[in-house]
């Protein structure tokens, strides 16, 4: 198992500075905390270090520009764990509130460490599990990541979004066939138009798979 601070996180070309442009110094430097603690704290595996970058911080990054526009918008991002995707989306959006829902004390001490050592005032932790908010919370957005198959996530953050809100939940090569097996779930929720948008990675050949949805008003 390698020690914390072993592991020299190697920087990403022009075109990934280019892309984060002002938030690229603060996304290094997260970058760096997982590289540093990410085994030790059991965030990430010993192999997902060295492609921590086109892997994990630009396939988060890829659901940015699907984010809501405009004044007093809030995202949940269910299951943080790792941060991935609400610190990362928080680091690019500071015009946007980030709540960043994680049930289990471990990592939501992590998250409170990564928001208060990046000084993210757009952060709130909130230690729960999303089916267990209160009723009336709603979000204008709510994201997430290896959480579970969308039928199940939709049964439990699909309430979280609010009417003309959006959920964004990033997935893998199976995206498709989740999404097929999630329409009735989908329609229950209200959510409505859902779609799978694919953003190229800047670093690999790899694809990140966004499925969206929209809240009925």
């Amino acid at each position: 198992m390698s020690a914390a601070g072993d592991f020299e996180l190697a920087l990403p070309g022009e075109n990934v500075k280019e892309f984060f442009g002002s938030s690229f110094t603060v996304m290094t430097r997260y970058a760096q905390m997982l590289a540093d603690q990410g085994e030790l704290r059991g965030l990430l595996g010993p192999r997902e270090l060295p492609r921590l970058w086109p892997r994990h911080v630009l396939n988060c990054a890829a659901a940015e520009k699907f984010l809501p526009l405009g004044r007093n918008v809030t995202v949940a991002d269910v299951g943080s764990g790792a941060g991935l995707p609400g610190i990362v989306l928080a680091i690019m959006r500071p015009d946007l509130q980030f709540y960043l829902i994680e049930p289990l004390a471990r990592r939501s001490k992590w998250l409170e460490e990564v928001k208060n050592e990046l000084g993210l005032e757009n952060v709130e932790v909130l230690r729960s599990r999303s089916q267990d908010l209160p009723p009336n919370q709603k979000f204008s957005a709510v994201t997430s990541r290896a959480v579970a198959n969308l039928k199940k996530l939709v049964r439990i953050s699909g309430k979280l979004v609010a009417p003309g809100g959006r959920m964004l939940a990033i997935k893998g090569e199976r995206a498709p066939l989740e999404l097929t097996e999630a329409r009735e779930e989908l329609a229950a929720a209200k959510l409505e138009s859902a779609h799978i948008e694919e953003v190229p990675s800047l670093m690999d050949d790899s694809i990140t798979r966004i499925i969206m949805a929209t809240k009925r008003p």
